[in-house]
């Protein structure tokens, strides 16, 4: 009820279609305009697997954003969060689309190539026709490629560019009137260095076990959800800032299978060890080896759902197990909520609702 308020005090013109909160639909309003949209989150209300639906104007607007806004999708703690986001990204979108048919003093492109000809032609990997788009590329210390997108209004270089990371941290420029890119380019260099341990991290698991979500992780995503055996897995968050300290673990599968590593976790978590890399302190804490990339294949612990039969869910894995150790059939949520609202039998107690399994009958 608290969110529902906050939701209506930030966009009075969204408003619930339905009595679960998971359909939204009115209006998005930035510099006095009112834009159409329509946002369908699935039954967990999981805000990363939500979609949205707008008018062609409001897309067309969005066009270059759709990255920045799916990352926001899946780092915002909820709806809320994610419109104030929305909102802000909008702000600068149609900022940027008004500047567009501002006229540009023959200032705003000499002080452009200037400072485009001292950073180097080699570090730009895009710019637009127009020359208010700026694509810029550096490779960090580890020789992982990046990209920094900078949107320059007319003003520029009295006023900063809005600059575009894939990062899972918020990235401030800090600017005055005589910078130049290549002071924007130094801080991201140094904003690079300071994620290096974050992604050293999530580099191993992402190449040493077998992630199950998300399929293709982009640099900003801090999850990851790993296999750990036979619909068996385990979902971490990693602290951008804090990346060799324990990271928040949900163990996903049947309870006989995860109850035994949560018993673990909780009595080994005093032995982490922040000089030892996430994954090997998973592994001690746990006192398993994670199914290798190198020995098995996905299909060889990864099933389908049971129901829809399918792996992939509108990019969701199955995440639900049957209990029974003779069965462990997994189902997506999504589906197996469906299923269970339609039997009879099953019974609801708040927002969790009870039944007998679709394979097995337990």
């Amino acid at each position: 009820m608290a969110g529902a308020r906050a939701l209506l005090r930030q966009c009075p013109l969204l408003l619930p279609q339905d009595r679960h909160g998971t359909a939204y639909e009115g209006f998005v309003t930035a510099q006095g305009r009112n834009f159409h949209i329509r946002i369908l989150l699935p039954v967990d209300l999981q805000l990363k697997n939500a979609r949205i639906e707008c008018s062609w104007h409001l897309k067309r607007i969005l066009h270059g954003y759709r990255h920045i806004l799916k990352q926001r999708l899946h780092s915002c703690p909820d709806l809320v969060s994610f419109m104030m986001e929305l909102k802000t990204v909008l702000e600068i979108a149609l900022k940027n689309t008004q500047d567009l048919h501002i006229p540009r003093p023959p200032e705003y492109y000499s002080c452009l190539v200037r400072d485009l000809e001292i950073l180097g032609w080699n570090r730009v990997a895009y710019v637009d026709t127009g020359l208010s788009t700026v694509k810029l590329k550096a490779e960090d210390s580890c020789g992982r490629q990046h990209l920094i997108t900078l949107k320059l209004n007319a003003k520029y270089p009295t006023e900063p560019p809005d600059c575009l990371v894939d990062f899972p941290v918020p990235f401030a420029v800090s600017w005055m009137p005589q910078n130049s890119l290549m002071d924007i380019y130094n801080q991201f260099l140094a904003a690079l260095e300071s994620l290096k341990e974050f992604w050293d991290a999530l580099d191993e698991i992402d190449g040493k076990t077998w992630v199950l979500e998300p399929e293709n992780p982009t640099r900003s995503a801090t999850t990851r959800r790993i296999a750990i055996g036979n619909n068996v897995s385990v979902n971490i968050e990693v602290d951008p800032r804090h990346p060799n300290m324990l990271p928040e673990c949900y163990f996903l599968g049947a309870g006989h299978e995860v109850n035994p590593l949560r018993t673990k976790l909780n009595n080994n978590m005093h032995l982490w060890d922040p000089e030892v890399s996430l994954l090997q302190n998973l592994r001690e804490l746990l006192g398993i080896d994670f199914p290798s990339r190198a020995v098995l294949e996905k299909s060889d612990f990864a099933k389908d759902c049971g129901i829809c039969y399918a792996y992939r869910l509108e990019g969701s894995a199955p995440d639900h197990v049957c209990d029974d150790p003779r069965c462990g059939q997994p189902f997506h949520q999504a589906c197996l909520y469906e299923w269970l609202q339609g039997l009879p039998t099953s019974r609801q107690s708040f927002n969790v609702i009870f039944g007998e399994c679709p394979y097995c009958n337990k």
